[in-house]
C-alpha cells in the first residue's frame, strides 16, 4: 500500500531561505513528489504537524489547500491500488489538479524537432510547412489541443483547398502529421484520449492514376536520340537504369558510388526507409554503368556524374539541397524526353519505380520478392501494382463479352 505525506522540501531551499511543500509518495520502496505550487520560509513551517504556523498570513487559506488536497490524493492512491492500475506521479497529478492545457504548435514544434535531430530533412521541411500553413490560418494566435475539434478541422479542410488551393490528398498529408502530433500528446501522457478528434474524424483521400511505362515503351524512351555527353543523354540512361533495377529512387541513386558496385551489386542503404539492399543488377543496367566509368575511377566517384563531387555528403541539408535541384532538372528533361519518344505520359522519375514493378509482376515475379526488392516496409504498399496488373487481365476477360 502506498503512503502519502505532506511535506516541507528543505532539500530545495533557495537563497532566501524559501522552499516549496510537496505531497510525498512512497510505493514498493520508491518516493514521488507532487508539487502543491506553494512556497513558504522555513520559520513559518509546523514540522510537528505538516502545516504552515499560524503566524503566515495565508495560513488558514494555505492549510485548507493543503488538507483537501492531501485526502483527495490518498483517495486517489487508494483507488488505483484497488483497481490496479499504474500508480504514477503524473497521472495522480493530473487526477488532483487535472491537466493544463498543452500549446499544440509548441508541441508540433517539438515532434518535429526529433525529425531534424534524425537527419530526416525531407520529412521536416515538409512538417515545417505544414505547421506554418496552421499559423498563418491562427493569424499568430496560439490554440491548444483542446480547441481543435472535428469544426476546427473541417473549416481549415476548406481554408486548405481555397487559400492554398490544396488537393484532398495533400489535406490529408497535412491532417495525418496533425494526428500523429496527438497521438504522440497522448502517449507522453499530455492529453486525455477522447480530445483527440481524429478518434471520429476521417482523413479523406482520393485515388490517383499511377503512370508507368510497358515494356514497348521503356524501350522506346531508351533508344531516344539525344547527344552524346548531354545531360539529357545522362537522365534518360539513369531513368532506364532505375525501371530496370528494382526502381532504385533518384535520391538513393544520385548518391550511389563506385565502392557501391562490386561488379555485379550495389549495396546501399535506402534513404526513405534506413533499410539495407543489395540489388543485382541486370545486364541493362551493367551496360549503363560501364558506359559511364571513367578511365581512372575511384572508388569515391559518383556511379552516375549527376551529382557534385564538392557537396560534403556529412552536410544533410547540402544534400537534401542537391537532391531537391537535381531531381527538378531530371524530371524536366524527362518530360523532355517522353515528347521526342512520343510517349503521352506524366513522366517525372518516379515512374521509372512504378515502370519496374509493374514489368516484373507481368514477368511473374513473386509479391513478396518485388516487395522486398522496393524495400516497401508492408506488403499493402506493393498491391497497387498487383491491382494495376490484375486490370490487364480484367480487360483480356472482357473480350469474351464481344
Amino acid at each position: 500500500m502506498a503512503s502519502v505525506t505532506t511535506v516541507f522540501r528543505k532539500d530545495k531551499i533557495n537563497q532566501k531561505g524559501i522552499a516549496p511543500i510537496n505531497f510525498r509518495i512512497i510505493k514498493d520502496r520508491k518516493i514521488s513528489y507532487i508539487t502543491t505550487d506553494i512556497k513558504i520560509p522555513l520559520i513559518h513551517w509546523d514540522e510537528k504537524n505538516k502545516k504552515v504556523k499560524s503566524k503566515h498570513p495565508n495560513s488558514v487559506r494555505f492549510n485548507s489547500f493543503l488538507l483537501n488536497k492531501h485526502a483527495e490524493l490518498v483517495d486517489h492512491v487508494f483507488n488505483l491500488n484497488t483497481n490496479e492500475k499504474s500508480l504514477t506521479s503524473r497521472k495522480l497529478r493530473d487526477n488532483l489538479y487535472g491537466k493544463k492545457p498543452v500549446d499544440f504548435l509548441k508541441f508540433a514544434k517539438e515532434v518535429n524537432e526529433e525529425y531534424d535531430k534524425a537527419d530526416q530533412v525531407g520529412t521536416y521541411d515538409k512538417n515545417s510547412s505544414i505547421i506554418k500553413k496552421l499559423e498563418d490560418y491562427l493569424n499568430g494566435s496560439s490554440i491548444m489541443f483542446q480547441d481543435i475539434d472535428i469544426e476546427f478541422l473541417t473549416k481549415y479542410a476548406s481554408y486548405l483547398k481555397t487559400k492554398h488551393n490544396n488537393k484532398i490528398n495533400t489535406i490529408g498529408k497535412d491532417f495525418k502529421f496533425i494526428r500523429k502530433v496527438f497521438n504522440d500528446a497522448y502517449r507522453q501522457g499530455h492529453i486525455e484520449h477522447h480530445i483527440n478528434p481524429f478518434n471520429v474524424y476521417k482523413i479523406k483521400s482520393e485515388k490517383t492514376d499511377i503512370d508507368f511505362l510497358l515494356e514497348d515503351e521503356l524501350e522506346k524512351f531508351g533508344n531516344v536520340e539525344t547527344t552524346s555527353g548531354t545531360r539529357l543523354e545522362l537522365h534518360r540512361d539513369m531513368f532506364v537504369f532505375a525501371a530496370t533495377t528494382a526502381g532504385i529512387r533518384i535520391g538513393d541513386l544520385l548518391l550511389l558510388k563506385w565502392k557501391n558496385f562490386n561488379g555485379t551489386h550495389v549495396d546501399f542503404t535506402m534513404t526513405k526507409t534506413n533499410t539495407q539492399l543489395s540489388l543485382k543488377v541486370p545486364n541493362k543496367g551493367l551496360d549503363l554503368i560501364k558506359k559511364y566509368k571513367p578511365e581512372n575511377v575511384s572508388k569515391e566517384n559518383f556511379l552516375f556524374p549527376a551529382f557534385s563531387e564538392t557537396v560534403d555528403l556529412n552536410d544533410v541539408r547540402a544534400v537534401d539541397r542537391g537532391i531537391s535541384g537535381r531531381t527538378a532538372y531530371i524530371n524536366k528533361n524527362l518530360k523532355i524526353l517522353a515528347k521526342k519518344a512520343e510517349i503521352e505520359k506524366n513522366l517525372h522519375f518516379h515512374v521509372s519505380r512504378h515502370t519496374w514493378a509493374t514489368i516484373a509482376l507481368r514477368k511473374k515475379v513473386d509479391i513478396f520478392e518485388v516487395s522486398k526488392l522496393l524495400g516497401h516496409s508492408n506488403i499493402r504498399e506493393t498491391m497497387i501494382y498487383a491491382k494495376i496488373v490484375n486490370l490487364d487481365l480484367d480487360t483480356a476477360m472482357d473480350k469474351f463479352n464481344n
